[in-house]
C-alpha cells in the first residue's frame, strides 16, 4: 500500500514521503491516526500545497516536546513500593507506576511515554529510565525505589 506520510514516523519517514507499508499498518494506524493519507493524485496535490502548514505544525509539536524534554532532564524520581528486607519488591514498578508519580508532581507524561529497557524494576535503588517525547526528543531520569514503611 503506498501512502504520503502527514506526519514524521519513527523507522518509516517524514513529512511528505511516498512510503510504500504493508496494508494492516496502514489502515488501521497511520490512516485512522492521521499520520498519512493515500498515495492518490488528489492527495499528493494537495499535501503538497499544504506542505508548509504541515511542517510548521510538526515544528510546534517537537519544540512541545523539546519543552517538556528540558523540564524533567536530569530528574530524580522517588517512587515508594512495598519491598522486603532484601531489597526485593513485592511486585514490581512499571510505566503506570512513573506515570502515577509524575502525576502526583502535576506533570504530564503519558504510560506510551516511559521507556523501560531492562523492563519493570524488582529492587529498590537507583535505575535509568528513558522518556520518548518524540521521535527526535529522548530524555533519561533517575527512577529511585525506595521502600515503604
Amino acid at each position: 500500500m503506498n501512502v504520503i506520510l502527514l506526519d514524521n514516523v519513527e523507522n518509516l519517514g517524514g513529512i511528505g514521503d511516498l512510503v510504500t507499508v504493508k496494508a494492516g499498518y496502514g489502515r488501521n494506524f497511520l490512516l485512522p491516526q492521521g499520520k498519512a493519507a493515500l498515495a492518490t493524485r488528489a492527495n499528493m496535490a494537495e499535501i503538497e500545497a499544504r506542505r508548509a502548514e504541515l511542517e510548521k505544525a510538526a515544528a510546534a509539536d517537537l519544540a512541545a516536546a523539546k519543552a517538556r524534554a528540558k523540564l524533567v532532564d536530569g530528574m530524580t524520581l522517588v517512587i515508594p513500593a512495598n519491598a522486603g528486607p532484601e531489597g526485593k519488591l513485592f511486585g514490581s514498578v512499571g510505566p503506570i507506576d512513573v506515570e502515577q508519580a509524575f502525576e502526583k508532581l502535576n506533570m504530564e507524561v503519558a504510560r506510551a511515554e516511559v521507556r523501560m529497557a531492562d523492563g519493570p524494576i524488582h529492587d529498590v535503588g537507583e535505575h535509568k529510565v528513558g522518556l520518548h517525547f518524540h521521535t527526535a526528543v529522548d530524555v533519561e531520569i533517575t527512577v529511585q525505589v525506595v521502600a515503604e514503611d
